[in-house]
């Protein structure tokens, strides 16, 4: 289950003191893509502060359930049935992030899998900030001809060896990150830093299983990536939200980044208030919920140029004590 591998460099580049002492560099392979899903393999490559490789460490993890998309991790029931269970595993995960920039690619999807185990495991994560080598990439301006792994790694000649293993996916990241930090530092680029909001909330759907045994077809629906609908909201849109008045029945409200509360959660009670829960925004979003008002998300992004009103979490939650009624 562990590896351990230790190299000493060192970089000419003159670096910026603001950069992190350390990085983390991530990738788990899960069972879907969805709130349910499950981590089933993590790997980690611990870096130092000028992304030299320190050592690595890889997991498998038995999810309890069905495994998902073997076709893609090849992972399968029979070969997850022995190994430990998340919770079995944390406090040595836990170790390899302690004090360390998470980095991954497409880093909010491995946080939110991670942050989701943990809140399982009534847990919490160590880890206050994450990189994304896709954000990275988009500062730098690397001419790629799409943001994926594999188009960073070749941009780089890094050879990719098993696509979808977690700990090659580690090693193919933190080979194509280091020169890409380095970069960075060469040209003063300020690294695209996003804040983890470790989750303080969270409620699983009731699912199939068996013990510690993991059974093939025990997860409900037929596919894995299973979807969810909301009921349509009965209140017509009432407008914007107006800073110092309530929400009102029929506002139209959207989300954005990482919540303390499991996002769902949060969605539920928006919804049992009578507003209407957007995936997306447009000029008609009564009001945007984010904890990064400066991330650059398309959300974010759209709210400023339509001038949709923002808050965040937590003068979200006071607002839902004090939903008004819808006209009429």
């Amino acid at each position: 289950m562990l590896e351990d591998r230790t190299t000493e460099a060192s970089s000419p580049t003159v670096w910026p003191a603001a950069y992190p002492r350390g990085y983390a560099v991530v990738d788990v392979e899960t069972t879907g893509l969805a709130r349910d899903d499950r981590i089933i393999s993590a790997a980690v490559y611990r870096l130092d502060a000028r992304g030299e490789v320190e050592d690595h460490w890889y997991t498998l993890v038995n999810p309890e359930r069905d495994p998902g998309p073997v076709w893609i991790h090849g992972l399968t029931s029979e070969v997850l049935d022995g190994a430990p269970l998340f919770r079995d595993i944390a406090e040595e995960f836990a170790a390899r992030l302690d004090g360390r920039v998470l980095v991954a690619h497409n880093a909010v999807f491995d946080w939110q899998m991670i942050a989701r185990e943990y809140a399982r495991a009534e847990r919490e994560a160590p880890v206050r900030q994450r990189l994304c080598t896709i954000a990275l990439a988009k500062e730098l301006a690397l001419p790629l001809p799409n943001h994926k792994l594999e188009s960073l790694a070749a941009h780089f000649g890094v050879v990719q060896r098993r696509a979808h293993h977690a700990l090659d996916d580690a090693r193919v990241l933190a080979e194509a990150f280091r020169p890409s930090l380095r970069a960075a530092a060469a040209g003063s680029v300020r690294l695209p830093l996003q804040e983890c909001r470790p989750l303080t909330e969270w409620a699983d759907r009731p699912t199939a299983r068996i013990g510690r045994q993991v059974r093939h077809g025990t997860y409900p629906g037929t596919s894995w990536r299973p979807s969810r609908k909301r009921p349509a909201c009965p209140y017509p849109n009432p407008g914007r939200y107006e800073d110092g008045k309530p929400l009102k029945q029929g506002m139209r409200v959207a989300f954005s980044g990482d919540t303390s509360t499991e996002r769902e959660l949060l969605e539920d009670r928006a919804t049992e208030a009578g507003l209407h829960v957007a995936t997306s925004l447009s000029r008609l979003t009564s009001l945007l919920v984010t904890n990064d008002p400066d991330s650059g998300t398309s959300k974010v992004v759209k709210a400023r140029q339509y001038g949709t009103p923002i808050v965040d979490e937590a003068a979200f939650g006071q607002l839902l004590r004090d939903v008004a009624p819808a006209d009429g």
